[in-house]
């Protein structure tokens, strides 16, 4: 339960750092491999192949519109709130999934977003301000973390009660 919980708030973080990457690689966990307690739920598209397609191109799309020079911070209020909603969403899919309250995960996942987003701001910022490393460059590491991070969380999820 607490690896649940712990999951969630990883994911929420991933959600913080790149908005589209933590649903898309929970949805692509979850496709194919409906779990008994999601055959019922509201978060069940999540399961759908062809929802995890639509949002790994979204992903992907979000990677490449991360390096663009007109981008706005993530910081604005309708950033944050996007980045708070993909975390609430892949947190509660992650957590009810597995057998857990999806209200818990959709809350961890969301404050998890919260943080992802305030301190790999800042951490890019002080990257690329302070110590001069190219902002490419640490937007790339940052991808990568992210991917890293994300595999990681969905990866340590064990779903119980598969059904094929």
């Amino acid at each position: 339960m607490i690896r649940t919980y712990l999951n969630a708030i990883q994911i929420g973080i991933v959600a913080g750092m790149r908005s589209m990457m933590a649903p898309a690689l929970v949805s692509h966990k979850l496709s194919g491999k409906v779990p008994d307690s999601l055959s019922t739920s509201k978060l069940h598209f999540m399961s759908s192949p062809k929802t995890a397609t639509i949002l790994a191109v979204m992903a992907g799309g979000e990677l490449i519109g991360d390096k663009l020079p007109n981008t706005p911070d993530r910081t604005v209020i309708s950033s944050v709130s996007g980045r708070v909603m993909s975390g609430a969403l892949s947190g509660g899919a992650l957590t009810e999934a597995d057998g857990q309250p999806l209200a818990y995960g959709a809350v961890l996942g969301g404050l998890g977003a919260v943080v992802g987003t305030f301190a790999f701001f800042h951490l890019r910022h002080w990257l690329t301000h302070e110590k001069d490393i190219p902002d490419p460059l640490v937007a790339l590491i940052e991808d990568a973390l992210a991917i890293g991070a994300g595999l990681l969380a969905i990866e340590e999820h064990k779903l119980p009660d598969i059904v094929s």
